[in-house]
This record gives structure tokens, C-alpha cells and sequence, in this order.
């Protein structure tokens, strides 16, 4: 077989979130020895692929056709920063960031809620000094991530979301408008740093890596594992794992000492049994299914509720379960005990749904943070409870991951999901080392209820070894 041999300039260049490469004809295309990459555009008579493979195409077109090859691609600006005021790093921060550059500056960091994962990636673009893209989950870690920068660099960074486009040398964005825009902003960034990196493998979010032709790339996150199995991809969309530091290791070198206390309650008479009527005909109901659909699903039960009556009542049985865990007055009771336990200090409260975090709002008097709350009355929010004026803070799950909060020594679960991800996300609030001072969450969970269950499983994260029973 004859040698493919290639006379004429190869054309790289980005296009829409993709790359073009032109000069190849089809008969060509197996001397990249990449074929699975690449497919042909017929509309514009050039191979495509996904910008993401930038830097590993660039290396080998160089290599090999190096008096050939045309880079087209824009290269990403430097950065001048008008100052580098940050803190001097931990042993395992310093760490971290050694693994990342000597891992070709493409991984992910995987340290405890609270063990300084922020500075280290302020660092790194401290080092690299190359235009930099942070895309964070939620508008509010968008803003302070904006915030942090600033206090570092002194560097007033764009902002591309919450309906603002205004791209900078160094922008913040969220995962939804990272991938809405990175058709426009894929070749413009040497450096994306992902925070809470387990959001980005969904189905959309995903797109916000692929179309980027950035060779450095960070993750960052404390609990990177998903239900759904998808953070395997982090290793292509990413990189590998280059530091992973163990919750024990971090617990007993600077995070603060803490308890775990596990406060079983009963539910009221009259709560207990329409929990155990509602249970009951929601397993009448699916049992009566299987016998007509071997393999009847929740999800198909989801799907029948608009046609039938009897899957929309037991829906809504299910929901009536939900609100009866998250909204025993036995909680409320418990809660106040520990808000007079704990009195002269800030207590962070963690409701299972928004109807309770209103609730507990209400009965207390206490301000609410929940995921439709405005961008000022936040920030007045935190504001209060950080100068103490404030001494409760009510989230249902606004607050489970990122988002700086004041220090804070005492925290109590009122509900929530069943994952150790949220468990450790929740526990990782109240983590942050200030002096002697020992921290102390509380987890009020109902007595004969599924929520026992949920706890239990919770419980399995490494960070509950020490889970203390205790009734008040």
C-alpha cells in the first residue's frame, strides 16, 4: 500500500465550539490515526470535531507536519494582574498545585468542604497568568468567585450570566450560560477552572468543556462521585485526579474537631398514621400494577399520573410523606431546644424542602435563604448573620455546597436527601478552624419513617464515623 503523502498546507481553526481542520481530503484522514475524532462537514468540505481535542491535535499536526501546518485558532491573551495579594498556602494546598502542574496542568482537586480549594485555584492563575474562564453552579458562587478575584488581584473580572454578558481576560460564569456562550468564548481561554466540578457531566453542562479549545483545565470539588455514574467523564472533559486529599487527613490536621448528634423524634399520633395510611396505598397500589406490568416502575407511575387517577393519588401520597418527614412539629419543638442550647450563637439550619424553611422562618422569626431569593437581600442575609445580628440562618439547599458562609460552630439537619455527598457538603459549613472552638452539627430525623433509612445511609460518609446518639 502506497504512503499517503500530503503536499498542501493544513488549516486549523475554531469555529463555533469546534475545530475545522482543512487540507485533509477523506482518502487522508487515516495518517492522523484519529479517525474516531474527526467528521466530515460536507457544508463547508473540511473534517470537525469537538474543541475540547485542541491541544492534543495541535501537538501532533506540529510533530509531524510541522512546515505544513496553519494554526488558525486564536491564542488566549496574558494577563496582567494589577496585584497577587493571597494568603500563604498549606502544605497540602501547595501540594495540590504541584500535582496539577506536573500533570500538564489538566485535573481535577479533590480536598474537604472548608480545605482551602479556592486559594489554591487563585493560585494557579496567579501562576499560569493566562486568560482564565471559572464556571461555578449557581449565580451566587458566580458573584463570589467575582468577589474573590477582585480582593486577590484587584482585578474587576466579567461576568457572563444572570442575563450580562461582559467578557474579560479573566471571566466568572455558571455551567448553563458556560455552555449557552462557549460557541463565542471557546478559543478566548487558556485556563477553565470548573468549581463544584460534579455538576459538569450532565447531559447539557458537559457541552460547556467540550466546546472549549483551553489546553489548562482545573476541577474542583469536595465530592465528585454522582448517582448517575457520569463523573467518570470528568477524567476526558477534565483530566485525571491529581490530588485527593482524605477527609481524616484533613479533619485532623486544620479542620476544626466537631460532634455528630443524631436526635431521633416520634412522629404525633395522628401524623404517624396518615404517614402509614399513605405508605400503605402507595404499596397496594404498586403491587397491584406489577401484577398487570411485571417491571412497573416509579418513573412509569410519574408518567401515568396525567392520565390516571388512582397513579396521581398515589403521587400525591408520596408528596404527603415527604411533607409529614420534613414538617414534624416534633422537629420544631427539638429546634428550639437546641436554638436555647446554643444561645449567643450563629446557628445554620438545614430544612428538607422550602415549605419548611418557610415554616421554621416564620415560627422563629428567623431570616430564610432558598434558591429564589434575590441577589441583595442575600447578601443583607449573610451581611447580618456574619456581624451577629442575626444569630439563625434557614436554607433548604442554597447553601449546601461553595458558598462562603460566616464562621459558624453549630449547625442542625431538619431533612434533606439521602446522599453523603449533601451530608458532607452540610457538614463541611461548619468545618472552617477558628481557635479551640469545636463544631457540632445536629441530625433530627422521625422515628419510624423512611427518614431513619435516608440517615443511615448518610452515615456511611467516612466524616460520620463518630455519629453520637442522643435524644432531647
Amino acid at each position: 500500500m502506497a504512503e499517503i503523502e500530503i503536499n498542501k498546507p493544513l488549516y486549523l481553526s475554531f469555529d463555533q465550539g469546534t475545530l475545522l481542520l482543512k487540507g485533509l481530503t477523506i482518502e487522508q484522514l487515516s495518517i492522523l490515526n484519529d479517525s474516531q475524532t474527526w467528521r466530515w462537514d460536507y457544508r463547508v468540505g473540511a473534517w470537525r470535531c469537538g474543541a475540547i481535542h485542541y491541544a492534543r491535535i495541535k501537538k501532533f499536526l506540529m510533530e509531524k507536519f510541522s512546515s505544513l501546518f496553519v494554526d488558525e485558532v486564536s491564542r488566549p491573551r496574558a494577563v496582567i494582574l494589577p496585584k497577587v495579594d493571597l494568603p500563604q498556602l498549606r502544605p497540602e494546598q501547595l501540594e495540590a498545585l504541584a500535582a496539577w502542574d506536573e500533570n500538564g496542568r489538566r485535573g481535577q482537586i479533590i480536598m474537604p468542604t472548608g480545605a482551602g480549594k479556592t486559594e489554591v485555584a487563585l493560585a494557579a492563575m496567579a501562576q499560569t497568568k493566562i486568560a482564565t474562564l471559572i464556571a461555578a453552579p449557581v449565580r451566587d458562587l458566580m458573584y463570589q468567585w467575582h468577589r474573590r478575584i477582585l480582593r486577590a488581584f484587584d482585578f474587576d473580572a466579567g461576568i457572563v450570566g444572570d442575563n450580562l454578558f461582559n467578557m474579560k481576560p479573566i471571566t466568572v460564569t455558571t455551567y448553563d450560560s458556560a455552555y449557552i456562550h462557549m460557541d463565542k468564548m471557546g478559543d478566548k481561554f487558556g485556563l477553565l477552572i470548573f468549581d463544584e466540578e460534579h455538576h459538569l457531566p450532565g447531559r447539557y453542562r458537559r457541552e460547556a468543556a467540550i466546546l472549549s479549545a483551553a489546553g489548562y483545565r482545573m476541577g474542583l470539588t469536595a465530592t465528585p462521585e454522582r448517582a448517575d455514574g457520569l463523573h467518570k467523564d470528568l477524567d476526558w472533559l477534565i483530566g485525571p485526579v491529581n490530588y485527593c486529599l482524605p477527609f481524616e487527613q484533613a479533619r485532623d490536621s486544620f479542620l476544626a474537631d466537631f460532634d455528630i448528634v443524631r436526635i431521633p423524634v416520634a412522629l404525633s399520633e395522628q401524623e404517624q398514621k396518615t404517614y402509614d395510611e399513605c405508605g400503605r396505598f402507595i404499596r397496594s397500589f404498586i403491587i397491584n400494577r406489577r401484577e398487570e406490568q411485571p417491571g412497573y416502575a416509579w418513573k412509569d407511575l410519574c408518567n401515568e399520573t396525567g392520565e390516571d387517577p388512582q397513579a396521581r393519588q398515589a403521587l400525591k401520597a408520596y408528596y404527603l410523606k415527604q411533607s409529614i418527614e420534613n414538617r414534624a412539629a416534633e422537629k420544631l419543638r427539638v429546634l428550639e431546644d437546641i436554638f436555647r442550647l446554643h444561645y449567643g450563637q450563629r446557628i445554620l439550619v438545614f430544612a428538607g424542602s422550602n415549605a419548611m424553611a418557610i415554616e421554621v422562618s416564620q415560627r422563629f422569626l428567623v431570616p430564610t435563604i432558598l434558591s429564589h431569593t434575590r441577589k441583595k437581600e442575600r447578601i443583607a442575609v449573610l451581611d447580618g448573620f456574619a456581624g451577629g445580628h442575626l444569630p439563625v440562618l434557614v436554607a433548604n439547599r442554597v447553601l449546601d455546597e461553595g458558598i462562603d458562609v460566616p464562621e459558624v460552630k453549630v449547625a442542625v439537619v431538619i431533612g434533606g436527601q439521602s446522599s453523603t455527598k449533601q451530608a458532607k457538603q452540610r457538614l463541611g459549613r461548619i468545618l472552617r478552624r477558628s481557635g479551640s472552638a469545636r463544631a457540632v452539627l445536629y441530625e433530627v430525623v422521625c422515628e419510624n419513617t423512611k427518614e431513619i433509612y435516608r440517615s443511615r445511609k448518610r452515615r456511611k460518609s467516612d466524616a460520620y464515623e463518630r455519629t453520637l446518639h442522643r435524644r432531647l
